[in-house]
């Protein structure tokens, strides 16, 4: 994790280099470092709010009406604004505590209707633009949509060419939902998944001389996803926004979207156990895109 200075710097430089959405969590705990390179480039005119696009989540242990409020109202005090373009429920788990933890019972409590109502007047408030959520299986994003009157305007989910999701993407443009890409460069040193090493990619970023990350980024975007890469490194910030101006060719967009061995990264299952609302990690994800 980035210490304090870092991710200031880190968000400074990417806004300077052109980057314009600055994807925040209150689990993250370095809002208020963010809001500090937010104030520096808001006070030297490098940018105004108002070219920003700034989304923020809310926790576990924040879901019902009134935790909803007051999170909302730590965010922008942290980020020193006074609204968000998006807010998103960070995951569909309720928890006691600001940790990796499950509440124990057969249902959440809360529900999440409760926490998207709460959701929902935060955009009638004024405090944020648009919300949406984040890690819902289509299962869980479908009975969100029965009840709600503000349509999701994103679901922020891991996509990457080990993990296409396919199916949950197909579900949420059928529905109005815009897909967010987070871990497009797969999760090295965790799980396995450092796809800067697959040989497909390698060969790919060697024949077109681009890095692997470059052609990562790259598909995500033809993929039809908005893309999250992260990065602290000044050098690699700049270089993974450097996907505009070129496309991957066909048949590498194809070779990409055609990767045999498909596995979630980030599994999750220390939100679930015998004793929680999702038994196991198939209760947490409805085995979406399960393969």
């Amino acid at each position: 994790t980035a210490g304090a200075a870092e991710t200031s710097q880190a968000v400074a430089v990417a806004i300077r280099s052109g980057y314009r959405h600055i994807d925040c969590a209150e689990f993250y705990k370095n809002q208020a470092e963010i809001g500090q390179a937010l104030k520096e480039v808001f006070d030297e005119g490098v940018v105004k709010r108002e070219d920003l696009f700034l989304t923020s989540k809310v926790w576990n242990n924040h879901h019902s009406k009134a935790d909803v409020k007051s999170a909302i109202n730590n965010t922008l005090r942290d980020l020193g604004v006074s609204y968000l373009d998006l807010y998103l429920i960070h995951w569909p788990v309720v928890s006691d505590a600001f940790d990796l933890s499950c509440t124990p019972g057969e249902t959440l409590q809360p529900p999440i209707r409760e926490t998207w109502e709460a959701m929902e007047e935060l955009v009638q408030q004024g405090l944020v633009k648009s919300i949406g959520v984040s890690n819902f299986s289509a299962k869980k994003l479908g009975d969100l949509l029965t009840y709600a009157k503000i349509v999701p305007a994103v679901n922020q989910v891991e996509v990457n060419p080990h993990w296409r999701q396919d199916n949950l993407i197909q579900f949420c443009r059928s529905n109005g939902v815009h897909v967010t890409a987070y871990s497009p460069l797969g999760s090295p040193g965790y799980m396995d998944s450092n796809l800067l090493q697959d040989p497909i990619v390698k060969e790919i970023s060697e024949r077109l001389c681009r890095s692997p990350a470059q052609c990562l980024i790259r598909w995500a975007i033809q993929h039809g996803t908005s893309v999250i890469p992260k990065s602290t490194n000044p050098d690699r910030i700049k270089s993974n926004l450097d996907v505009l101006s070129w496309e991957l060719p066909a048949k590498d967009y194809q070779a990409l979207c055609s990767v045999e061995k498909q596995h979630r990264s980030f599994v999750a299952d220390f939100f679930t156990g015998p004793n929680c609302p999702y038994k196991s990690a198939k209760d947490l994800w409805d085995d979406d895109d399960d393969v």
